[in-house]
C-alpha cells in the first residue's frame, strides 16, 4: 500500500467527522481559535500535498495547540507524525505516534496510527538493510524490525477488519523471514571463522524463534556441524535427526553450508 495515497484517502475520510465534532463540542476552543486552527490545518495539508513537509510541520504544531480537545487536533497529531517521517525525522515521528496512541486509545484513527508506526520502522530497517547488505551484519541491531512487527501485530489483533490489516499481515510475514535469515547469516559468519559456540547459539535461535521459515533447514545443518566441531556428538546426532525428519530431501548434507553471497535480506 502506498503510504502517500493511503494518507490522502484517510484525510478525506476524516473531514465529515471533523466538521461534526467541531460543531457539536460546546467545551472546545473559541470560534476564532477553531477558525484559525482549521485555516492552519488547510495550509498544512496543502504544504504536505506539495511535499513541503518542513513548513507543514510548523503549521501542524500550532494546530495541535489551538484545537486542543477536538478531532482536528487528533488529525493534526497524525499528520504531524507523518510529516516528521517524510522529512526524515523518524524519532520525532515515532514519539508523536506513541503519544497519540497513549492519549487517544479509543480514537477512530487508532488503527492508522499503529499502521503508520509499523510502516515507519519497517521502512527504516528495509532501507538500512539494503544500504549495508555487503557489510558485516553480525553486530547490527534489528530492533526496528521487531518494533514494526509489534505494531503490525497490535493492529491486526485489535482491528482484524481494518483496511490496513491485510498489508500489515503481509509485512509481518516479510519481517519474520528477514529476521530468520539474519540469524542464519550470522550463524554462517561465526561458523566460517571457527567460532562454533557462537554459530551454534545463533543457529539454535533461528530454529527456536522462526520454526516456520525456510531458514530453519540450513540452521539445523549449521547447528549439527557446529556441535560436531565442538566434539558434542550426542547433540550433533540430535540435530541431524531433526534435520532428516523434517527435511528428508535436504541438500545441505551433500552440498554443505551455502555460500550466502546474495544479500541476506533479499529472500522473496
Amino acid at each position: 500500500m502506498n503510504p502517500d495515497v493511503s494518507h490522502a484517502r484517510r484525510l478525506r475520510l476524516w473531514i465529515p467527522l471533523l466538521a461534526f465534532a467541531l460543531a457539536a463540542c460546546g467545551s472546545s476552543p473559541s470560534v476564532d481559535d477553531k477558525a484559525s486552527a482549521e485555516a492552519l490545518h488547510a495550509e498544512a495539508r496543502a504544504d504536505m500535498a506539495s511535499g513541503n513537509y518542513e513548513r507543514a510541520i510548523k503549521s501542524l504544531e500550532r494546530v495541535e495547540g489551538r484545537g486542543a480537545g477536538t478531532l482536528l487536533a487528533q488529525q493534526a497529531a497524525l499528520d504531524l507524525a507523518y510529516a516528521y517521517w517524510k522529512s526524515g525525522e523518524r524519532a520525532q515521528a515515532l514519539s508523536a505516534l506513541d503519544r497519540f496512541i497513549k492519549l487517544h486509545p479509543s480514537s477512530p484513527a487508532l488503527d492508522y496510527a499503529l499502521y503508520l508506526k509499523g510502516l515507519i520502522n519497517f521502512n527504516e530497517n528495509l532501507g538500512f538493510m539494503s544500504s549495508v547488505s555487503r557489510q558485516d551484519m553480525t553486530e547490527r541491531d534489528q530492533q526496528a524490525s521487531r518494533d514494526a512487527h509489534q505494531a503490525f501485530k497490535q493492529l491486526t489483533e485489535q482491528f482484524p477488519d481494518s483496511r490496513y490489516s491485510p498489508d500489515a499481515r503481509a509485512r509481518m510475514d516479510y519481517i519474520v523471514n528477514a529476521l530468520a535469515r539474519y540469524e542464519l547469516h550470522v550463524a554462517r559468519y561465526y561458523y566460517r571463522r571457527g567460532a562454533f559456540i557462537a554459530a551454534a547459539n545463533r543457529a539454535q535461535q533461528a530454529v527456536n524463534d522462526y520454526q516456520r521459515t525456510p531458514s530453519v533447514e540450513e540452521a539445523l545443518y549449521i547447528l549439527a556441524r557446529s556441535y560436531e566441531r565442538l566434539g558434542l556428538n550426542d547433540l550433533r546426532d540430535d540435530a541431524d535427526r531433526v534435520l532428516k525428519k523434517n527435511f528428508p530431501d535436504s541438500r545441505f548434507p551433500s552440498e554443505g553450508i551455502s555460500r550466502g553471497d546474495d544479500a541476506w535480506w533479499k529472500f522473496w
